[in-house]
């Protein structure tokens, strides 16, 4: 489940710098919350059903 948490927040971020630049912050922070889910997860070492 994480990683398709993750898979969707990287392509909504990837569609907001093709896009337009005036939600540039909120796609930013998305990206981030992204990045630090899959740390988690490979820090758990779970695997997500």
């Amino acid at each position: 489940m994480l990683w398709t948490i993750f898979v969707i927040l990287v392509v909504l971020w990837l569609v907001g710098l093709v896009g337009s630049y005036t939600m540039g912050g909120f796609i930013h922070v998305l990206l981030v919350i992204a990045v630090i889910l899959l740390i988690y997860q490979l820090v758990t070492g779970r695997r997500a059903a």
